[in-house]
């Protein structure tokens, strides 16, 4: 897979596709959260109120997977999928990579739980095995599918322009305006939040999750494991250390790799695999 941006990229998916993306994704996840906010009434007497195991808000959270699918599916056709979708066998990284995903991670929720003092108030602890076991497998099919439409579809082509850094920059900034809406709906998980301390993180953790995709050669496959452990419901209540704890390792991880973080030499830029 190359590693440099190419004005005549052979994916033939440009920057301007970023457009149609962010309409597509905002358009369906918008829309369907905007009509709860605008006619409450009317949305939970026809589809039932919203919750984050209710299906349309299962749908607004694909929006940028499905979003992305289309845009490579324009361009490419089925054989231009398949290559697309090989970036979710892409496994290869260093090792500290892993201790990251594996041990970092869920070390961030517990050291911030222990200050705010929930350390005993995970779900591992409250709730029945089998319990654990579903809400673990809807976490799967929830959150780490956007990472089809965000890393695999608009990092690769911020970073045809843009150095790592403020592409991952600029990707949190919209991924976490993405979210604004459910912080106006009670049934939803961001409605209990605060949407400062959580644009903020998010803004960190795309950075980091940005040196991970170029460092693991684009994988989609990475970049969904690390959001999967971002909300692991066996982690327990950190928030906002959470999101402090991360703000601090986004900047050591950014200072560590700045020769890559401030080149766009090693960048990851295509979209579909040669």
């Amino acid at each position: 897979m190359s590693k440099s941006a190419s004005p005549l990229n052979q994916d033939n998916i440009s920057l301007l596709d970023l457009l149609p993306f962010l309409i597509i994704t905002f358009g369906i996840s918008w829309g369907i959260l905007g009509l709860y906010i605008a006619l409450p009434e009317l949305m939970n007497t026809w589809f039932g109120n919203i919750t984050g195991q209710h299906l349309l808000f299962f749908l607004a959270i694909y929006a940028p997977a499905i979003a992305a699918i289309l845009v490579v599916f324009y361009h490419a056709g089925w054989r231009g999928l398949k290559r697309y979708f090989s970036r979710l066998m892409l496994w290869r990284s260093s090792p500290l990579w892993y201790v990251f995903l594996i041990l970092g991670i869920p070390l961030v929720f517990f050291i911030g739980a222990a200050i705010k003092g929930t350390v005993f108030s995970t779900l591992l602890i409250s709730s029945s095995f089998q319990l654990l076991l579903v809400m673990l497998f809807i976490t799967l099919l929830k959150g780490p599918v956007e990472e089809l439409g965000w890393r695999g579809l608009m990092l690769p082509l911020l970073q045809r322009k843009l150095m790592p850094f403020w592409a991952g920059l600029i990707l949190g900034i919209i991924w976490g305006i993405w979210h604004l809406p459910a912080f106006f709906l009670s049934g939803t998980p961001q409605g209990a939040w605060d949407f400062m301390p959580f644009i903020t993180g998010s803004i960190a953790i795309s950075i980091i999750i940005t040196a991970l995709f170029n460092a693991s050669n684009g994988s989609i496959l990475l970049a969904a494991l690390f959001h999967f452990q971002l909300i692991n419901p066996f982690w327990p209540d950190a928030q906002p250390y959470d999101t402090y704890i991360l703000m601090i390792l986004a900047l050591i991880i950014v200072w560590y790799n700045r020769k890559t973080m401030f080149s766009r030499e090693k960048a990851m830029t295509e979209v579909i695999p040669s």
